[in-house]
């Protein structure tokens, strides 16, 4: 207890007290007085006396410092004196401390906010038990790397790989909801019964699918996700049991999953069903699913493609018809689902380490020159009996201070940032994102705010040290000091900003590079007019439409009375929407009669649309004529192809009046070409253009569809009205995604990440540009006061403003030049590692090129033009009077 006392009371010392201060002095008085009494009473004179007690104490300000060692802890101490002289210099010079801070505190905010992306994304394991054994399992052809399984496929590899200690298959769907309030399209998905088991998720509420409830003698089962528990069934324990009405067939709920469970490959679904393959799914040649395996212990991604290779090329001798050239993909499941955006996430991290680092340079350049500006001050520190060591610890000491403000702030802004950064995504990409859910700091963010912090404090510590041990500390105290200061200036400093410059340079022509790619991708050639076109997605009650003929009249009833509302102009139905589709969306295989066939899939993009279809697009008719509305299942099949298609297939000759189809596949398959149409964007705005054929709704119905109508009006305005008009043709109908044709395409995940990129790169680019011009400002600024003599002679001998002019411009002039050089280099490397952002736009574009340097150069020159025309102004008298 009483060494806790003690220590307390150490502890407490190492704050200064005036109170306790005055105690020690009046202390010290009368120890000193009572000496001097006695050695007058032995006779001696008071001076005397006075000088004799003060040599016994030992000196009073030696005893007073010995008294303060006992009574405190003289590290402590010291470092709270730093801190405390830190902070009152940083008061006295606030328009240097602000600009550190905020110049630290905007490169950590977007360098952290960056990295919690990159964590989310790409460090953070998925939310599945021993997610490293989870692998995505897929096909592959020629012109597919990663392709749908057909069902039979996924039953041979299940049965005979040795790799996999489970295989599973999903696809993702969607259902009309009967409720009290009328019907919902709602999301779905079906999944193989051991689909739950693979990812290893156990439901919170009731089961997971028991082994053969897939098969289509089973009851009908499915899952709810927690949302749709929640949301829809008001988190009901007695839901399990209970029966939802899904595309008018009972199903009974056996289960609920976790609320955090989500698995991004399969979008958002409400409801999970068994798969039940269907009998057109039965068929080997019919690609609808994908896989997800969990690899055995010890097996390798490596091992189990070879193992699903040498399956898929036994499966291909057996079946080669249907299995020509389909091969396997094996990869890991959290590829799959965040490798679209590594690249992406990769620029934009290292677009934010760029600007950090050049907030770092600047906040250097800053220290640099304040203290060069401090020399004296050291140098009479020195000179009063302070050690180098204590000097190094003061400057220290006043780096960590600006660092851990500066971190503060930078948190602060980074927490906003990571908001802002999330409202940039469209809500379609986050709904394929679901591992940004959540986003915030974890310990992985704080640690690399950590590391930034304890970087910037070794950068902030040391640059003044520089020059604390580049000279002699008793130059610090001559006239001439500022000389070696400016030689130590301009051998670093002007360094520092010409990285900066040549940092600036790379993102500034990176961001004119993705901003580029974005105009030339938001205004590619669509093959139709998308402004003035409203849709959305349609989902007919299966049941209640069993015939072809039933479903054919139902959307002729929807395109009717949608065509005679105000504004519209026409109306049709497509099986899938341009742009809209992910990879090509639905495909067919198709041969030539008359050919000779090699064995290889000939495969093309398939739609089924309305007769209105190209008209209602806009699109150009090449060559004959499109569909009528009489082209039905009782009429000879025909087929409208496109442009791409006809080049590729009936190269130097008129296609129309041909004939195609896929016998093997399907004996009434042959259809004959009536027209031909300018190729239409099918699927994302990056990708190649398929050939694709398009076929008449009326001869092969769909029960999910979109319906699109062109208006003369605004087409949002139309949208409420085009939902009351499809439920008033049938209420059981299931409507989702009103939306319209621009909106759709600005929202697409192509159009958004790059857009996101554009910005974000974009944003850096300016502050980096800002930043760099301030550094060049600085320089020219601080080479001026050190030149002033010089200058003041120059003139004093005859030289005019011109000259002065020409003699900071030249120096501000060569500067840029070499940043600029530098920049342009290593910008051609950056862009020639990122051209997979890139669309239609080289890494070495020259247009870009020359403007951003243009721009570069521009800036630079007016922020040296302001410290030019000051020198150019100096009076020479005064000049040679200040120094």
């Amino acid at each position: 207890m009483k060494r806790l006392r003690a220590l307390l009371r150490r502890l407490t010392g190492i704050f200064p007290s005036q109170q306790r201060e005055q105690d020690l002095a009046a202390e010290i008085d009368s120890h000193i007085q009572m000496h001097i009494d006695d050695s007058v009473l032995a006779g001696k004179t008071r001076e005397e006396a006075r000088r004799e007690a003060i040599l016994t104490l030992g000196g009073v300000e030696l005893t007073k410092q010995a008294y303060r060692d006992r009574s405190t802890i003289p590290f402590l101490e010291s470092l709270f004196q730093d801190f405390s002289f830190g902070a009152r210099q940083l008061r006295r010079n606030p328009g240097f401390a602000v600009t550190v801070i905020l110049m630290l505190a905007l490169g950590m905010a977007a360098s952290v906010a960056i990295f919690a992306f990159v964590d989310a994304a790409l460090i953070q394991p998925l939310p599945y038990p021993e997610p490293s054994r989870l692998v995505d399992v897929a096909e592959n052809n020629t012109l597919v790397p990663r392709a749908n399984i057909s069902y039979p496929d996924y039953l041979d590899w299940k049965k005979f790989n040795t790799v996999f200690s489970s295989l599973d298959v999903y696809r993702g769907t969607s259902y009309i909801l009967s409720m009290p309030a009328g019907a919902q399209l709602v999301t779905g998905a079906r999944v193989s019964d051991g689909f739950f088991h693979t990812l290893g998720i156990v439901p919170i509420l009731g089961r997971d699918f028991y082994v053969g409830e897939d098969q289509p003698s089973a009851p009908r089962t499915v899952i709810l996700s927690y949302a749709t528990w929640r949301d829809r069934f008001g988190s009901r324990k007695d839901i399990l049991g209970q029966t939802v009405v899904l595309s008018g067939l009972p199903a009974t709920v056996v289960g609920v999953l976790p609320l955090n469970f989500r698995f991004a490959l399969s979008g958002p679904p409400e409801f999970w069903s068994p798969l039940r393959a269907s009998n057109g799914e039965l068929n080997r040649g019919s690609h609808n699913w994908y896989g997800v395996g969990r690899l055995k212990e010890g097996v390798t991604v490596a091992a189990a493609l070879a193992n699903m290779t040498q399956i898929a090329q036994q499966l291909e001798r057996q079946y080669p018809s249907s299995n020509r050239g389909q091969g396997a993909s094996v990869i890991m499941l959290s590829e799959a689902i965040v490798g679209p955006v590594r690249p992406i996430l990769l620029t934009l991290l290292s677009g934010a380490g760029l600007l950090l680092l050049i907030a770092c340079v600047n906040v250097a350049s800053l220290l640099l020159i304040r203290s060069a500006g401090r020399r004296r001050e050291t140098a009479v520190r020195a000179a009063l009996g302070a050690s180098r060591s204590r000097l190094i610890r003061q400057f220290v000491t006043e780096g960590l201070l600006l660092v851990t403000i500066g971190t503060v702030f930078g948190i602060l802004l980074a927490a906003g940032a990571m908001k802002v950064l999330l409202h940039l995504l469209s809500r379609n990409m986050l709904l394929r994102m679901p591992y940004l859910e959540g986003l915030r700091f974890n310990l992985h963010v704080m640690a690399f705010a950590a590391v930034v912090a304890l970087l910037a404090a070794v950068v902030f510590s040391a640059t003044p040290l520089l020059g604390l041990f580049t000279a002699d500390m008793r130059d610090g105290l001559t006239e001439g000091s500022r000389v070696s200061t400016g030689v130590l200036w301009r051998r670093l400093g002007s360094n520092l900003v010409v990285a900066e410059l040549a940092i600036a340079m790379v993102l500034l022509v990176s961001a004119g590079l993705l901003g580029k790619s974005l105009y030339r991708l938001l205004r590619v050639d669509l093959g139709f007019q998308p402004d003035h076109l409203a849709t959305l997605q349609i989902a007919v009650p299966f049941l209640n439409y069993t015939k072809p003929e039933q479903a054919t009249g139902l959307t002729r009833r929807i395109i009717t009375r949608v065509s005679v509302l105000p504004g519209v102009r026409s109306a049709a139905v497509t099986s899938i929407l341009p742009v809209r589709a992910l990879g090509n969306g639905s495909t067919i295989w198709i041969r030539f009669p008359g050919r000779p066939y090699d064995g290889k899939h000939i495969e093309v993009n398939s739609r089924d649309v309305s007769a209105e279809y190209f008209v209602t697009l806009q699109a150009k008719l090449l060559r004959g004529r499109y569909f009528t509305d009489e082209e039905d299942l009782s009429k000879p099949n025909v087929a409208v192809i496109s442009e791409s298609f006809a080049k590729l297939y009936f190269p130097g000759e008129d296609p129309v009046g041909k004939f195609y189809g896929d016998p093997a596949f399907s004996p009434g398959s042959m259809r004959q070409i009536i027209g031909v149409v300018a190729d239409i964007k099918e699927s994302s705005l990056d990708s190649e253009t398929w050939p694709t054929e398009y076929l008449p709704y009326n001869q092969g119905p769909d029960y999910s569809y979109s319906l699109i109508v062109r208006s003369s009006q605004s087409e949002q305005t139309l949208l409420p009205s085009l939902s009351a008009a499809v439920h008033g043709v049938d209420p059981a109908i299931g409507i989702t995604g009103e939306t319209t044709m621009s909106r759709l395409i600005d929202d697409s995940p192509t159009a958004s990440l790059h857009r996101s990129s554009a910005w974000l790169v974009g944003g850096f680019a300016t502050f980096a540009l800002l930043l760099s011009v301030i550094g060049l400002y600085g320089v020219i600024t601080y080479s001026v006061s050190q030149r002033t003599r010089e200058i003041g002679v120059r003139m004093a001998l005859g030289a005019h403003r011109g000259m002065v002019y020409g003699l900071i411009l030249k120096e501000a002039g060569s500067l840029t030049a070499c940043g600029i050089v530098a920049g342009i280099i290593c910008a051609i490397g950056t862009a020639s590692v990122m051209r997979s952002l890139l669309f239609g736009t080289q890494a070495w574009d020259i247009s870009t090129l020359i403007a951003i340097t243009v721009t570069l150069g521009t800036a630079a020159m007016f922020a040296s033009y302001i410290p030019a025309r000051r020198a150019a102004s100096i009076n020479p008298v005064e000049a040679l009077r200040a120094e």
